[in-house]
């Protein structure tokens, strides 16, 4: 794969990057008696550098440069933090890794020292990015293509396989002849291809020919690479292999009719040897897909698994002593994909027609549960809360069992949006649903159903509700922005305007926004002495203050 960054980075920040990425690349070559010597891969009989003792670029090095991208990331209007989404992906997310650390394919140096964070792009076209350092992502046009969770899961191994192969550091290591300008072209290249040509151009023009074709030589043994590690992960997590194949029959189709919306196709280009090797691996016979029964005796891939449930944002890797179906993240179903399809395509279109598109089809008498979805969510876009409430009710009447919670979160949505003409209150059926849902959610252990608790404890007027359920979970989930966002609503509606802006800190923390939480921090040492009467309080800010105002020297320092 090229990694491809989509259309997160806005062409200016692109610039930036770039010049970050000379500067980083300078400081992380090996001298050229350093450089990894290249082996055979045995099923590709591709040449690729060894860098099983550590030389090349530094995991640390490589860090450091994902780290500087994704904080452009945050930043992007396109940048989507759906905690609803985020549960679903983690469904599918935690057993990949699962199955890649025990496979061998991310070492416990690699699992620590990786971010391993899961990003989502609202672009509605067809893609997926891998980025140094282990940042992953989606585009909700992916989510909305795939018609099952072994689809997603294989496009989401393919990545995971890219990461844990490390890629990016290969190919640096692979090019020790080139000078780190000439790297740092192929490098903004490789990230811009796929979300804009003609920067990609561009970039790998300023290098120069040969290097440009070697390079591309190289993805495509990368993409084999990926390919044959990833299905390895994908069965070994317990999804059909069935899924790589299907996935890459619904990009052979697009290729013929590619509009612009399938960058992943030019990221990812598919040739028929990589079609073949994967429908060769392939086994016949019956399989089990996501979601189904495993067979009588043998453990479900969700027990075998083993998740932290932190459903968005810092992905810590699963773990034999907590099964991931305990934390509230099953192993994905049919029935479940279906919705968070529909919610992604509703959530990447802006334009009313479509949306009432949708919602004309979804109120039809034989409308499938994701074409109720689509039409409820389309609804409350379209300022129709009252509709939308009724289409989501009717969903819930006959949502398969383990959809369930998906519909519950649409309802939350519904009931928590501002009610048409600015009504104070909600009808009694509707609050006594709103109780319903909100002590639901409280008692429930997904990041969706903490975050919607707490939203809907504040507006219910139980605000500590949502204090203790959110100091709870930023406790296991420092990383968490939103949790730390509404943690701050919940203690200015209780009038601790020092905790408010100690969590609003948190928030930019969690964004890698250090400059940020530095000045909020200070406007909480700030404040009247009357509203400084916390001591313990104070004396976390202060820390807190000195740890964030390093990690910001530090990257000064870097760039």
């Amino acid at each position: 794969m090229r990694f491809s960054l989509t259309s997160l980075l806005p062409s200016a920040r692109r610039g930036a990057l770039y010049l970050g990425v000379l500067a980083l690349v300078s400081t992380c070559l090996p001298s050229p008696g350093l450089m990894a010597q290249p082996i055979r891969d045995g099923a590709s009989s591709s040449a690729l550098p060894s860098l099983g003792d550590g030389q090349g670029m530094s995991i640390a090095a490589e860090r450091r440069l994902g780290d500087r991208i994704a904080r452009d990331i945050y930043r992007d209007p396109d940048y989507l933090d759906d905690p609803v989404l985020g549960d679903y992906l983690q469904a599918v997310w935690q057993p990949l890794l699962g199955a890649a650390r025990d496979r061998g394919d991310v070492p416990p140096e690699l699992a620590e020292r990786m971010a391993w964070e899961l990003m989502v792009s609202r672009d509605k076209r067809v893609n997926a990015f891998a980025l140094p350092g282990g940042y992953l992502g989606v585009n909700l046009g992916l989510l909305a293509l795939t018609d099952k969770p072994e689809e997603l899961a294989s496009v989401m191994a393919h990545e995971l396989s890219h990461v844990s192969q490390r890629h990016i550091a290969r190919m640096i290591t692979r090019e020790e002849r080139m000078a780190p300008w000439m790297l740092g072209a192929m490098i903004l290249g490789a990230l811009a291809a796929g979300a804009n040509s003609q920067v990609a151009g561009a970039a790998i023009a300023g290098s120069s020919a040969v290097a440009a074709q070697t390079q591309l030589n190289f993805s495509r043994d990368m993409e084999r690479e990926a390919d044959r590690v990833g299905f390895g992960v994908l069965t070994g997590a317990g999804f059909d292999g069935l899924g790589f194949v299907s996935m890459f029959d619904k990009m052979q189709q697009s290729s013929r009719y590619d509009d612009g919306s399938f960058p992943y196709l030019r990221s990812h280009p598919l040739t028929g040897e990589r079609i073949a090797d994967m429908r060769s691996r392939v086994p016949s016979g019956p399989t089990v897909a996501a979601g189904a029964a495993p067979a009588p005796g043998a453990p479900s891939a969700a027990a075998a698994r083993a998740g932290t449930g932190t459903g968005g944002l810092k992905l810590d890797l699963p773990r034999r002593d907590a099964p991931s179906a305990a934390m509230g993240l099953a192993m994905p179903s049919r029935a479940q994909h279906a919705l968070v399809s529909a919610r992604a395509r509703v959530l990447a279109e802006n334009g009313p027609d479509r949306q009432r598109a949708w919602l004309t089809l979804g109120q039809g008498a034989n409308a499938s549960p994701g074409e109720r979805y689509a039409g409820a969510l389309s609804a409350l876009r379209l300022g129709q809360r009252d509709l939308a409430l009724d289409l989501a009710q009717r969903l819930r009447a006959v949502a398969a069992p383990e959809a369930r919670a998906t519909v519950d979160a649409l309802l939350l949505d519904i009931l928590l949006a501002p009610a048409a003409g600015g009504a104070a209150a909600l009808p009694p059926a509707q609050s006594a649903l709103l109780g319903e849902l909100r002590d639901q959610a409280l008692a429930g252990t997904t990041r969706a159903s903490a975050l919607q608790g707490a939203q809907a404890a504040i507006a219910t007027g139980q605000p500590q509700r949502a204090v203790s359920r959110l100091q709870a979970w930023v406790a296991l989930q420092p990383r968490d922005a939103v949790a730390w966002q509404t943690l701050s609503r919940a203690y200015e509606v209780q009038g601790q305007k020092l905790r408010a802006i100690r969590a609003e800190a948190e928030a930019r923390a969690a964004h890698l926004d250090f400059a940020g939480a530095a000045d909020r921090f200070k406007a909480a040492q700030a404040l009247p002495a009357a509203e400084r009467t916390d001591g313990m309080e104070l004396a976390i800010v202060d820390s807190r203050r000195r740890e964030v105002e390093a990690r910001l020297r530090e990257s000064v320092r870097e760039e």
